[in-house]
């Protein structure tokens, strides 16, 4: 049994605690929350820390097998350039791929992830993830522009997930984006995920998005052209809410991911599926079109956030906290513990996890973390801020 304290706890399941104690089990269960009102006297066995108690994080996007590619893309550059780059460059010898992707692994795990929702194009990552002291969703990621090939492209996924249920690995199929699937290949899906619990998709990434579904032209079909991913036109949905709304699933949760270029009209229009999380990788929109979502907007309009970290293809690190720092920096409005929140309970119940995950109540395994090097007085995150794992 473990005892500990701090000068704050952000438990999600009230105000935040001053000097609160949370006893947990060796294993991580825990078994009570006290409140001390800010007195904390002299206690044996109750560890104290200068810091900020929070549960561990939930990662609602992250591409763990892409891991090998780090600093091969140049950033800045747009979505279209990097999906070019990006084709010529993810391909690597297995060894590589794997030892990237185990080192990736253990290092979200020190930056605080128990929970991670991954896109998985592959097997290359399930024996490790069977092995990992954080728990993933592998989300099986399905895309094809030509719709000749959407049989074949829904044959290969479906070998991915025979694999992955063999494994025990925890799994859905899920499309890409709306400007990367046919529609012969959205109605093919939309059969073969009708009972998914998780669904998440690339939404509004980036503003060629929007041109393309209307006119086929721009940067992604010059992109499709030169990649001969496509000949003739493209068959597509004409729009991003008609692909949430008619194309996609409506079973379970999804999750929309950088929502970079969203705008208010999709928004409100979206919403009208329900069981629906919207995911900010705010790094990773910085490193591929230097740009960020609108946050202030979505929390305007009540949207539920979660947080994800992208790959290592686009972003410096995977570290939740890195993330939220970016976020306070550009929209300071917006409280720490509102960024806890989004990084922790909403991504546990984006991810249908949230008996467990997400908050620190009795009868949870949440993970126990300490943020240190905070600005305790305004209860801010500074550059220097940084995770310790206390459980």
């Amino acid at each position: 049994m473990k005892r500990f304290s701090a000068q704050y706890i952000l438990t999600n399941a009230g105000p935040p605690l001053r000097r609160g104690i949370v006893t947990a089990q060796d294993d991580g269960t825990i078994t009570a929350v006290e409140e001390t009102g800010g007195n904390l006297s002299e206690m044996e066995s109750v560890e104290f820390h200068n810091g900020i108690i929070i549960p561990g994080f939930v990662n609602c996007h992250c591409h763990l097998e892409l891991s090998h590619m780090k600093d091969m893309i140049p950033p800045k550059n747009g979505l279209a350039e990097f999906l070019r780059l990006f084709r010529t460059g993810r391909d690597a010898v297995q060894e590589k791929i794997v030892f990237s992707a185990s080192s990736a692994d253990s290092e979200m795990y020190r930056d605080g992830t128990v929970l991670c929702a991954d896109i998985c194009n592959t097997t290359n990552t399930f024996e490790l993830k069977k092995s990992s002291r954080i728990k993933y969703m592998s989300l099986l990621e399905v895309f094809g522009i030509d719709p000749e090939k959407a049989v074949r492209r829904l044959e290969d996924i479906k070998k991915i997930a025979d694999s992955a249920k063999s494994m025990g690995i925890d799994y859905s199929i899920v499309p890409h984006a709306a400007y990367s699937i046919s529609l012969t290949l959205f109605r093919l899906l939309l059969n073969e995920t009708s009972s998914n619990r998780i669904t998440s998709m690339h939404f509004m990434e980036t503003q060629e998005e929007r041109r393309f579904l209307e006119s086929h032209k721009g940067p992604l079909m010059d992109s499709y052209i030169e990649s001969e991913l496509i000949s003739g036109n493209p068959e597509t949905v004409r729009d991003h809410a008609l692909a949430v709304l008619e194309a996609i699933t409506l079973s379970g949760n999804l999750i929309l991911v950088h929502n970079t270029y969203a705008d208010r009209v999709t928004v409100r229009k979206v919403k009208e599926r329900g069981n629906l999380f919207w995911c900010l990788c705010p790094n990773a929109n910085l490193y591929i079109e230097n740009n960020l979502p609108p946050v202030d907007m979505l929390t305007e309009e009540h949207c539920r956030i979660v947080i994800g970290t992208d790959s290592l293809a686009s972003n410096n690190r995977l570290s939740i906290l890195e993330e939220l720092k970016t976020l306070q920096q550009n929209f300071p409005g917006v409280s720490l513990e509102d960024l806890i929140r989004w990084a922790t309970l909403n991504g546990a119940e984006a991810l249908a996890e949230n008996a467990r995950f997400g908050s620190i109540q009795p009868g949870k395994k949440p993970g126990l973390l300490l943020i240190q090097d905070v600005d305790l007085p305004k209860m801010r995150l500074l550059p220097g801020s940084y995770i310790k794992r206390l459980i």
